[in-house]
């Protein structure tokens, strides 16, 4: 590998994936920051990082769009000549939960393009040098709804279950160039993802009494992409706090 290890974290600007960038780049990787549009947030986990001695820095684009995407990439790769992105995970997704009965094609539509076609439009024109380099890690953050479906979230638990089954596929095409693909599966977690939803409640339904927090699923993204998890891959791994799935 080069001297400068580089990981990519899509939708890192807020939550789960700014939990991940903050701890890979406390691991030692130089993180790219991505983001859609929310840019203060994203220069914010920038500034926590730089403040706690680690290296960053941002790349906005629509993880949906294989246009923007490219670009953005094409972009990276001329700036960072000879350099190569060694770590993907593919954390963003959007929610837009509605029963199926009353859900609009957009809304359908848009869930599945953020979590399955991000999926491919970001890790495929990556694949090359990891294979190239004979090493590369890749984690995608699916969800405890991909796993057992959730009512009212068809399209959240479709993109989420697609990704599982991408993610199992995947590890099987790369694992002899020492290019590992996993999944971690999250349950209820503090985010802004999960903040309309009624705490109180739903925790009742968690073994753990409570829902996890963000640093939580960070550290088990870190283990998964370290040396030490260099035998696991086409694995899902919960982190639900002893929902049954």
């Amino acid at each position: 590998m080069n001297s400068t290890k580089y990981a990519l974290v899509t939708g890192a600007s807020r939550g789960i994936g700014r939990a991940i960038a903050i701890k890979l780049a406390s691991q030692g990787y130089s993180v790219i920051i991505n983001y859609a549009s929310n840019s203060e947030a994203a220069q914010q986990t920038l500034n926590d990082i730089v403040a706690a001695g680690g290296q960053a820095e941002l790349l906005p684009f629509d993880v949906s769009s294989s246009e923007s995407v490219a670009s953005a990439l094409d972009s990276w790769r001329a700036a960072h000549e000879g350099e190569h992105i060694s770590v993907v995970v593919n954390n963003a997704g959007i929610r837009k939960d509605n029963l199926m009965m009353w859900m609009p094609e957009a809304e359908w539509r848009s869930v599945l393009s953020t979590s399955l076609d991000g999926f491919f439009n970001v890790t495929q024109p990556l694949l090359k040098d990891m294979l190239v380099h004979k090493w590369g890690r890749i984690v995608n953050v699916a969800s405890l709804s991909g796993i057992k479906g959730m009512p009212g979230q068809a399209n959240y638990s479709a993109a989420k279950g697609g990704l599982i089954a991408a993610t199992k596929a995947l590890a099987q095409e790369v694992a002899k160039k020492r290019v590992t693909v996993n999944a971690v599966a999250p349950g209820f977690i503090k985010s802004d993802m999960t903040a309309d939803l009624n705490e109180a409640e739903l925790k009742k339904l968690v073994p753990a009494g409570r829902f996890g927090e963000a640093e939580e699923v960070a550290e088990l993204v870190a283990f998964l992409v370290s040396d030490a998890a260099a035998y696991i891959t086409g694995e899902v791994i919960s982190i639900n706090g002893g929902i049954y799935t």
